[in-house]
């Protein structure tokens, strides 16, 4: 349900139960009561501060619209009309994870709550798509979006509310063309007044050949020293996200935070899973940015811009939330800090990894630290955005004579 509140939208989580023409239920866990005469439906919500919020609405369908009666957000002793509308989540088809194959349309530049999801899934089930590379390009070379990291989705996760922890597994990143795209220089962050001068005259577009049989990418038509040089590539994406929580703005596809985004963590590959709290009803889940290889911190700007073929599995760990990025492979936890330095980057990181421990582990505060002290490796993670990145690391190894607490975000 979405409430207009003076130009704002409040996304929120309707429940009900009909029995008869009583209806009872919650609304973002208030309980509510009320009555449904045909096609009118009016309950009332009451707040856990005893504040009531009543809403009459027709329903049209699987939609409906209507007026509430709410606290001014000022004035709690004063009331103030906003309009509101709503859609009925359609019922899980069958309780078995489903595989969806989706082929977008459309695409978005930014990370928002209030772009139509494209798609309802359930926990458990996989989705099938395509992404575009950084600049609207897709595997036939054809522009479909403008450039900017644009995002297929967002994707509603049926029951994800947020204080809970979306998981969402890469089960497969496969090239699906034989270029990528990248620059040569350095970004400005790295830059002494040497490197600066030197390097002046850079910038300029290099394009990369792809070599899907044998797993390698060279620059094409290279002479020189880069002649016989080629990478074994590692293809991953730079976007993945859920929409920020409710006054927030929407995020361009540039930007990234604890919603995740345009993170450029060169972890976010095949067979690791990434963590992400969710901020509204639904997640409202973004993917896009695929690359076929990338070194630490994206230096050049650009990695090697590619679109991708993409199977991820979107699973929901009930009522925890963590405060920034998660990542885990077979052999390590890592927690994302994305911000404005690279001070603040590491303060985040850290204290993600300290929440991790303490909650999956058992371990306070004190025991915590300790074991990072022995264990904790930090790698810079994004220089070219407005954020700078940096992520924590511990090896699973390290942690195999811990208790696990339960089954929680990241175990």
């Amino acid at each position: 349900m979405a409430t207009d509140l003076w130009g704002n939208t409040n996304q929120q989580t309707l429940n009900l139960d009909v029995q008869d023409q009583r209806v009872s239920g919650t609304l973002d866990g208030d309980p509510i009561a009320g009555s449904l005469n045909g096609t009118q439906l009016k309950f009332t919500a009451t707040g856990t501060d005893g504040q009531v919020y009543h809403y009459d609405g027709r329903i049209d369908g699987t939609r409906m619209q209507g007026s509430s009666d709410q606290p001014d957000t000022n004035n709690r002793s004063a009331r103030a009309a906003h309009t509101f509308s709503a859609w009925r989540v359609p019922e899980r088809p069958d309780n078995a994870p489903q595989l969806h194959a989706f082929t977008p349309s459309d695409y978005s530049n930014t990370f928002s709550a209030d772009r139509a999801p494209v798609l309802v899934i359930w926990p458990g089930d996989s989705v099938q798509t395509k992404t575009l590379d950084s600049g609207g390009v897709d595997e036939n070379g054809v522009t479909r979006a403008l450039f900017g990291n644009p995002q297929v989705g967002p994707f509603f996760v049926a029951g994800a509310e947020p204080g809970d922890t979306l998981a969402i597994t890469l089960t497969s990143l496969q090239l699906n063309r034989d270029y990528a795209d990248s620059l040569d220089g350095i970004v400005g962050r790295l830059k002494t007044p040497r490197v600066a001068t030197e390097t002046s005259a850079l910038g300029k577009p290099v394009r990369w050949e792809l070599d899907r049989v044998r797993g390698v990418a060279r620059p094409q038509g290279a002479g020189g020293a880069l002649k016989n040089f080629e990478v074994p590539v590692k293809p991953m994406l730079g976007g993945l996200a859920v929409a920020p929580g409710f006054g927030y703005p929407p995020f361009s596809t540039g930007d990234a935070s604890d919603f995740g985004g345009n993170m450029d963590f060169n972890a976010v590959v095949q067979g690791n899973t990434v963590y992400l709290q969710v901020q509204q009803p639904g997640a409202l889940l973004y993917l896009g940015d695929g690359h076929a290889l990338e070194g630490d911190g994206e230096t050049t700007q650009w990695a090697l811009e590619t679109s991708l073929d993409v199977v991820l599995k979107v699973e929901l760990v009930k009522r925890q939330s963590i405060a920034t990025p998660r990542v885990e492979s077979s052999t390590q936890i890592m927690t994302l800090g994305q911000a404005g330095s690279s001070d603040d980057a590491l303060r985040i990181a850290t204290s993600g990894m300290l929440q991790w421990l303490r909650q999956s582990y058992g371990l306070d505060m004190s025991e915590a630290t300790q074991v990072m002290g022995v264990a904790v490796q930090y790698n810079v993670v994004n220089l070219a955005g407005r954020s700078v990145g940096v992520s924590a690391k511990i090896d699973k190894s390290v942690l195999k004579g811990l208790p696990i607490v339960a089954k929680k975000a990241g175990n």
